[in-house]
């Protein structure tokens, strides 16, 4: 796969994107936005990648906002159109990935890169990691995604907190209020995510697919998240994922995962 914007590697069932425009600090712009979701989109069809990990090149960013200068004249209409065609595209296309993203946040992560980050099923930051919303100091409010995952992650009050004051928060403090998971020197973040996503991929990838869709369930207006946990754990007694884990548990041995 080549693009000009992000790297991938695929190493046997671990994919990595990385967000590679360092001179601009890893900036989003349309192009790579594009990018990443053909990336996302490709990988997910990829049955033998069983974790993703989304990550920023260099020491300084994670992604570090929007490239303002792509939309500094839109119009109400060009606006709304943008926000939109960013949740389709991307935004929610991750966090509905049935294959499992870790964002490992290497530096800032402000504006859109927040919001990248928190549709990625889980975070882990480094210590020099800086977390934000800053939109409204340009008179606009985040708009893909950040108005409505944040509170999710951190609760209303300091996710409004967050947004209304435009500032920003340490890795130390992001994990406090639960917006990571794990916070960890730059040099062993990378390998902090490689040991988590090696966890994972001891586990049935089916399983995990149906608990995504599933969680993701209960975070939606009028979608009976219950009902979807219900169907999905049923309809995990019809796979052969289930057969093996099950057997291999009465056999007292390690299951092997047929991942079907």
């Amino acid at each position: 796969m080549k693009f000009n914007n992000i790297l991938v590697e695929k190493s046997a069932a671990l994919a990595q994107i990385t967000i590679n425009r360092p001179k601009k600090l890893n900036a989003l712009n349309k192009e790579t936005i594009a990018e990443l979701s053909d990336a996302f989109k490709i990988l997910e069809e990829d049955d033998a990648v069983k974790v993703i990990i989304l990550t920023g090149s260099g020491e300084k960013a994670f992604v570090a906002g929007a490239d303002i200068s792509e939309f500094a004249d839109f119009s109400i209409e060009e606006g709304q159109t943008l926000a939109k065609k960013g949740h389709e595209i991307l935004f929610d296309l991750v966090e509905n990935l049935s294959t499992p993203v870790i964002a490992a946040v290497n530096g800032f992560a402000l504006g859109g890169g927040l919001e990248l980050a928190m549709s990625c099923h889980f975070r882990i930051a480094s210590t020099n990691a800086k977390m934000g919303l800053p939109e409204v100091s340009l008179g606009v409010i985040p708009g893909y995604g950040g108005t409505q995952r944040l509170p999710q992650l951190v609760g209303k009050g300091k996710a409004m907190e967050m947004i209304m004051t435009a500032g920003m928060i340490s890795a130390d403090e992001a994990k406090s209020v639960g917006l990571v998971n794990h916070v960890t020197e730059q040099e062993e973040l990378l390998p902090l995510a490689e040991k988590l996503a090696s966890k994972i991929m001891r586990n049935s990838s089916v399983a995990i697919a149906t608990a995504i869709k599933a969680v993701n369930a209960g975070f939606k207006d009028g979608v009976d998240g219950f009902g979807i946990e219900i169907t999905g754990f049923g309809d995990c007694f019809g796979t052969d994922d289930f057969a093996e884990g099950t057997t291999a548990f009465l056999e007292k041995r390690r299951p092997d995962f047929p991942g079907k």
